[in-house]
């Protein structure tokens, strides 16, 4: 009996250690109010981790002691995001800022008035997460915008994530499923301790906290993931499933996440008006060298979420809100030389090397020139002092020459008449700024391996593995020329490179052998065509369907394409009209890199330019499956309902949508005849 009741109290003392951990943990790492010492916290988890080990079944996967576990993961899964993860247009100047307001006023109803949100823009790392039931059950990176990668496991590991949210009396229940969005980053003061530890280890240090972030979200094992500083701020809501939960706005939505034990920016604030947000843009501008982790500027957003979804996006970017951009960090040094890289295009790109400065918040040692005709209007030479900027905090750039600082005989700049990799002519062709070499793509080297490059990228093929060196040693030993022959390798020619044991280059095969499986989007972009990037891809695979209608397309029929005028149309076609090109693709196809052909229908999708909206309980069909026919069939769908949207569909349980709906006198159809709508659209359920 007495055996008995000791059971009975471990396990009560188990889901008491559970609580009381996940309590501490949210009060040290999101709310930083501790109320116990790290030795007492320790001595806790060593107890619970004990007790666990005696009853496993009560190691549930929210409990403290769950975060890393598990073997090293082979590969990172895709995840398609419901809600695209759109990127932001940035202003610079009050003005600009300005003349969004009024574009956003212009595009509301007049009797509603914008307010709006301010929060400091982290330079982090975007992600998602979704929760089941407060249960931490997917974190994905925002990839492209469509399509990322499944980071759970890493994610696990941050102890600011909750792996169960805090229902709370003050706040709505919380939904069966729904995705929060947010900034994994490195706060300033545990990056430079990581570095100094790394360095006291003869370890190789971080760059920085935002490539330290995203490095360390890439780890395939977690336990590697777990040593790394992180931790994240929750910034919007992604999407919510039912209608138990409804936002009018996002301050709200803000707010109730930090009631379920979301970690918040402290620092978001609400703005009436446009003095109002430049006065917060200024108040965060003094603040950031004490904020204790890198911005880049500051985040406006239109506060109520039926003006969001009234004004909607364009081109992948929201109208309801815009990244204000700061002045970026600028310092000087001196050029001490110019050399010429030839890209996948064959542009012949000068770039400045120069005396390395920090800048930024890293070390800067070279900066793009663009063009010879901008080396002319800067009149730079070789030993200028110059100013260099990192433009976006990212990208190194030359923003002035001093040219009182010239040495005397300073050398001036001339574009090379023959290509530095290939020996090829250097060409410039009327109207356009860039020289290139005159070879092609498959016989220059350095164009060769821009291309394999790009082909391999993560918006491509994503083939894991296919490092810049590897490939530059493919391309010297000449074991590949094109991309098709990527797919030939054999694992004695792998291992055969230098750095390269058995195993790796096992790993590389297979990375290879998957990278076959892909879409019809991403096998466009991964060609390398002039001016096609990924969003023209994406429009090309949906208005053609297969990539024959698109190798066959005249340049008219290409030109009826989203986002493809006369110059892309060209570019195109020529490429496709070239035998080399051609043979590539074949071969492509050959060694089974395949896909599924899009569906069309005839020259427009039937609900293109509709906005759809799905509410309640829907019976026959998962509400994702629906949502993906609709979007099938060219049509938006929404989260609310507005003014401009087009159908309803309402199941069992509909609630305020329906109501809403109704009074803007909005169609409304029943799911039984959504299901006759979509079997008579050629869809079959």
């Amino acid at each position: 009996m007495a055996k008995s009741q000791d059971v009975k109290h471990d396990k009560q003392r188990v889901v008491e250690l559970q609580e009381q951990l996940s309590h501490h943990l949210h009060l040290y790492h999101v709310l930083d109010a501790p109320e116990i010492s790290d030795g007492q916290y320790d001595a806790l988890f060593d107890e619970l981790l004990k007790l666990e080990s005696l009853y496993p079944d009560l190691a549930t996967p929210d409990s403290p002691t769950q975060r890393v576990g598990g073997a090293p993961l082979p590969h990172f899964d895709k995840v398609t995001h419901t809600v695209p993860m759109l990127s932001l247009d940035k202003c610079t100047d009050a003005q600009e800022l300005e003349d969004w307001i009024k574009r956003c006023e212009g595009l509301v109803d007049d009797t509603q008035r914008l307010a709006f949100t301010c929060e400091p823009k982290i330079d982090g790392v975007a992600v998602a997460l979704v929760y089941e039931q407060g249960q931490l059950v997917l974190a994905s990176t925002r990839g492209d915008g469509q399509t990322g990668e499944d980071i759970t496991a890493n994610v696990r590991t941050i102890a600011s994530i909750p792996l169960k949210l805090r229902p709370s009396p003050d706040a709505p229940p919380i939904p069966a499923r729904f995705e929060a969005r947010g900034e994994i980053y490195m706060s300033q003061d545990a990056f430079d301790a990581f570095n100094r530890d790394a360095l006291a280890n003869d370890q190789k240090p971080l760059i920085n906290p935002r490539n330290g972030a995203a490095g360390s979200l890439r780890q395939l094992d977690p336990k590697m993931t777990a040593t790394r500083p992180l931790t994240w701020f929750c910034y919007s809501l992604g999407w919510v499933e039912g209608d138990d939960w409804q936002p009018a706005s996002h301050s709200e939505v803000i707010r109730t996440f930090e009631q379920w034990g979301l970690r918040v920016n402290p620092r978001m604030d609400q703005a009436p008006d446009l003095p109002a947000c430049l006065a917060y843009i200024e108040q965060i501008r003094q603040a950031r060298a004490s904020l204790g982790y890198e911005i880049d500027g500051v985040v406006i957003k239109v506060d109520a979420l039926d003006q969001q979804q009234e004004l909607g996006a364009v081109t992948r970017r929201p109208r309801w809100a815009i990244a204000f951009k700061y002045p970026s960090e600028e310092a000087v040094t001196v050029v001490e030389g110019v050399e010429f890289q030839v890209g996948r295009t064959g542009a012949v790109t000068p770039v400045a090397r120069l005396n390395p400065v920090f800048v930024g918040g890293v070390t800067v040692s070279n900066a793009t020139l663009h063009n010879m005709d901008e080396v002319a209007r800067l009149d730079l030479h070789v030993g200028d002092t110059v100013m260099i900027r990192r433009a976006g905090d990212v990208i190194p750039q030359v923003t002035a020459v001093l040219s009182e600082k010239r040495p005397s005989g300073a050398a001036s700049i001339q574009l090379p008449e023959n290509c530095p990799s290939c020996g090829s002519q250097v060409v410039r062709v009327e109207d356009e700024a860039v020289a290139r070499c005159s070879n092609s793509a498959h016989r220059c080297p350095a164009q060769r391996k821009e291309g394999l490059r790009h082909f391999a990228s993560r918006l491509a093929l994503d083939i894991d593995g296919l490092g810049d060196k590897i490939l530059e040693q493919m391309v010297d030993l000449e074991l590949v020329e094109s991309a098709a022959d990527l797919f030939d390798l054999t694992l004695e020619q792998v291992a055969g490179l230098e750095r390269m044991a058995e195993k790796s280059a096992s790993n590389l095969l297979a990375a290879l052998e998957t990278s076959k499986q892909t879409t019809l989007a991403r096998f466009i972009y991964s060609l390398g065509i002039r001016e096609v990037g990924e969003a023209t891809a994406a429009s090309l695979a949906r208005h053609f369907g297969n990539l024959d209608n698109l190798m066959q397309a005249d340049r008219e029929a290409l030109e009826n394409v989203e986002d493809v005028g006369p110059i892309v149309a060209s570019r195109i076609h020529d490429y496709f009209g070239n035998a080399d090109n051609l043979a590539v693709v074949t071969r492509l196809i050959q060694a089974g890199v395949t896909w599924e052909d899009v569906e069309v229908s005839g020259d427009a999708m039937p609900l293109a330019g509709q906005t759809w909206v799905l509410t309640g309980t829907l019976e026959q069909l998962k509400r994702n499956d629906a949502k993906a026919h609709l979007v099938a069939l060219g049509a938006k769908v929404a989260g609310s309902v507005s003014k401009n949207t087009d159908q309803v569909v309402a199941g069992p349980g509909a609630g305020s949508k329906l109501t809403k709906a109704q009074e803007l006198g909005v169609a409304v159809m029943d799911e039984a005849a959504f299901v006759i709508f979509l079997n008579e659209q050629g869809i079959s359920l």
